[in-house]
């Protein structure tokens, strides 16, 4: 099988295609991509890096550190000095240390919210965020020609690196966290410290909250913090289906508030006290609303396509202008390197604001929600009933359909767009757009998008309605759809 490098990294099954030797030759075609002329063209870059610093970091999977310690061997082999993690970190504190440590890119060993047979490489530019879709397409370009010209990578003897000052071992967390506290108002939480549970599931964000919250007074149980690379069998994504560890922690009095990171800690999910889970929507809602009315904050906010609506209403109250994106947020970074972005998150649990590196992170909007909590004196339960009273209501749900055979996404989007219904549900369909996929907006704030998918024979569907009838009218319809295409 192919290594395909794309425009998220490299992802594949540990010991099937994701072995030690394909590792070499994709972190060779790293070392030459960012080594070229051309790495950062078109690319901004801060100011006083160097061209020959890369850092390198890994999550909680099976044999992450030592591909983490391979990779590093490429880098040196290749004359870089790699700043190597001591430890499993978050992927957004290794982007935030490429970026303080004045680095020309990064190297993170993760896949992230995936299964645990999966492992991955994630690529990280200079600016704290991952890298752009052209640099990801010179890495597969340099890894086809290597290929073809039967170059392997060049090696360096781990010791023989570090001795020569190659490798160097550093610890992500000082200066992350002294850059959070920039960022998220600790005085405020500890005024008011709050019962929290954290879940880790086991990725690479455990001990990292709980670590910043000492001494603001917060009572802190952390639950799947222990190593544990098969991830307690279930994916390490923090949605509904995966958090039962969490909903039982909270209903047995271990905290008024869960708060949920994944397998590399950059998406973040959260229950209130009565054991009711809160999606990434209401989170970036509720702390937008925050950032605006309490911080007084101003500026551009950006959603992916698959995001809530809710987004919308606030940002037509606070006469804030409102970009909508694909889905991944590479798209989104793009705008906060471009302006003063006030916040922009993905339904996945992607979600960064202003002051902060252009990438999901779950740590922060976890604090950031921990700060909200504290800084108004109501339950995140409450919260979240003023918020769907106030701009809502909104009720969601995403749904994966197979189909019998690969369609042509192309093909698919036409059809779509061709046969657009008037009506669903009862109601009218106002406006059809294709911005990824297709995306039917309901004249009463509902939304369907379908997404086929460009790599298997699937259909992505996402339904946002303004009541449960109108969500299973709007998923009713994506199932006949794929019927149809079946």
């Amino acid at each position: 099988m192919p290594i395909h490098f794309g425009t998220d990294g490299w992802r594949a099954v540990i010991s099937d295609t994701f072995t030690f030797s394909n590792l070499r030759l994709v972190a060779q075609a790293v070392a030459d991509a960012i080594g070229s002329e051309h790495w950062n063209d078109g690319t901004p870059v801060p100011a006083g890096v160097d061209e020959r610093k890369v850092v390198v970091g890994f999550d909680t999977r099976f044999l992450s550190d030592r591909y983490a310690s391979e990779v590093a061997r490429v880098l040196a082999g290749n004359g870089f000095t790699v700043y190597l993690a001591q430890s499993d970190a978050p992927t957004p504190a290794i982007s935030f240390s490429v970026r303080n440590l004045g680095a020309i890119g990064g190297v993170m060993i993760t896949a992230s919210h995936n299964a645990p047979r999966y492992n991955g490489v994630k690529l990280k530019a200079a600016y704290g965020g991952s890298a752009l879709p052209e640099q990801c397409r010179r890495v597969e370009v340099y890894l086809t020609d290597n290929e073809e010209r039967a170059r392997g990578p060049n090696l360096m003897d781990f010791d023989q690196a570090r001795q020569l000052g190659l490798i160097q071992r550093f610890n992500p967390l000082p200066a992350y966290y002294d850059h959070m506290r920039k960022l998220i108002d600790f005085d405020a939480i500890a005024d008011n410290p709050q019962q929290v549970v954290v879940d880790s599931m086991f990725g690479s964000g455990r001990g990292v909250i709980k670590g910043i919250l000492q001494g603001t007074g917060c009572e802190v149980t952390e639950i799947r913090g222990e190593m544990n690379p098969g991830f307690g069998g279930v994916h390490p994504e923090p949605i509904a289906r995966y958090l039962g560890a969490l909903a039982g922690a909270v209903s047995t009095g271990m905290g008024h508030l869960g708060l949920a990171t994944d397998g590399d800690a950059d998406r973040i999910g959260a229950m209130d006290g009565r054991g009711n889970f809160v999606d990434p929507h209401k989170i970036m809602a509720l702390a937008l609303r925050y950032l605006a009315e309490t911080r007084g904050w101003r500026g551009p906010v950006v959603r992916t396509v698959s995001t809530t609506r809710m987004i919308d209403r606030l940002a037509e109250r606070y006469g804030l202008p409102m970009y909508e994106t694909p889905v991944g947020f590479n798209h989104i970074a793009d705008h906060m390197l471009k302006e003063d972005v006030l916040i922009g998150g993905e339904e996945s649990g992607g979600i960064s604001f202003r002051g902060h590196i252009p990438e999901g992170d779950g740590v922060i909007m976890g604090l950031l929600l921990l700060e909200i909590v504290a800084k108004t004196g109501v339950s995140l339960y409450e919260l979240v009933e003023a918020l769907l009273k106030d701009v809502g209501p909104a009720h969601y749900q995403r749904t994966d359909l197979r189909l019998s055979h690969p369609v042509s996404k192309s093909e698919m989007t036409r059809t779509l767009v061709d046969n657009a219904p008037a009506q669903i549900g009862g109601e009218q369909v106002g406006e059809v757009k294709t911005l990824d996929g297709v995306k039917y907006l309901i004249n009463d704030g509902s939304w369907l998008l379908i997404r086929p998918s460009g790599t298997e024979p699937v259909l992505r569907v996402y339904a946002e309605g303004r009541t449960p009838e109108m969500v299973q009218a709007l998923l009713a319809f994506g199932e006949q759809v794929a019927s149809n295409a079946s």
